[in-house]
């Protein structure tokens, strides 16, 4: 029986609607992957199509942001639809990891950069199941309320630029997540809440590499391609996301995933 490639494993993952089967794809294919490389014999890349849209469930219903109802943290209902928006960022960026591989699977690059990507969407998938543990524990579960549909908007105006897919994806996108994390893991601690800050520190730490993947592949093509690599950061920042970056920024763990200051700041703003 002939082995599946690497790019047909992700748009598998891609083109399944449920979110539990999503991520139990995503995470046996990331099994798959690693298995292939421990035995010495990688699977192939391959030249799988990837969807313009990747299946998504039939709930949650998707609002654009501003139409987002205001969340009150102050009551359990409050704070379990702060970890539905959570789940549904997590969900989306394991669509966004397996994206980034069969889009750009013209691209020569070394293996490293498959099992980086490999690696970031089954923790995300890991993510999304213990965001959704806690759902449950909180009498909800993802699809309960609405979600916002403005995440996919920069993987498809990236679609065909593969620096500005670096750059705005994990390196602002993700990298917001370092920002706003430690505040929320404070918020939950304070109301005892201990299992979910459990959860949002495993995401917090592994974020953090997904950050660094971005800045690692994304100097990698600068270097390829004799560009300066802040140079061109700003220059995308400026046409993929023109409204600037906001603060304040969490410099400590940026500076861990690869971001030094001067890369956002100067597209900071007030």
């Amino acid at each position: 029986m002939s082995r599946p490639t690497l790019t047909a494993l992700a748009v598998d993952v891609l083109t399944t609607k449920d979110g539990h089967e999503k991520t139990q794809k995503s995470i046996a294919a990331a099994k798959l992957w690693f298995d292939s490389v421990d035995d010495g014999d990688p699977l192939e890349i391959g030249n799988t199509t990837p969807p313009d849209v990747p299946s998504r469930p039939d709930a949650p219903e998707l609002l654009p942001p501003n139409k987002m109802p205001k969340r009150k943290t102050g009551s359990v209902k409050g704070r379990a639809a702060l970890l539905h928006a959570i789940a549904h960022i997590e969900l989306n960026a394991v669509d966004l990891h397996w994206d980034i591989i069969p889009r750009f699977a013209h691209v020569d690059m070394p293996r490293g950069y498959f099992d980086d990507w490999v690696k970031a969407a089954a923790e995300e998938s890991k993510h999304f199941n213990l965001l959704c543990d806690r759902l449950h524990d909180m009498d909800s579960f993802y699809g309960d309320i609405p979600a916002h549909l403005g995440m996919w908007r920069s993987a498809q105006s990236t679609a065909t630029d593969f620096m500005g897919r670096l750059a705005i994806v994990p390196m602002v996108l993700e990298a917001r997540g370092l920002d706003v994390t430690p505040g929320m893991i404070e918020m939950f601690r304070n109301v005892g809440d201990e299992k979910t800050v459990e959860t949002l520190e495993i995401i917090y730490s592994e974020e953090v590499g997904h950050v660094a993947y971005g800045s690692k592949w994304f100097h990698f093509l600068c270097g390829r391609h004799n560009k300066d690599p802040k140079v061109e950061f700003h220059r995308l920042v400026g046409e993929y996301f023109p409204g600037g970056l906001k603060p304040p920024f969490n410099d400590e763990k940026r500076a861990e995933a690869g971001l030094p200051l001067d890369f956002y700041w100067p597209v900071a703003v007030s």
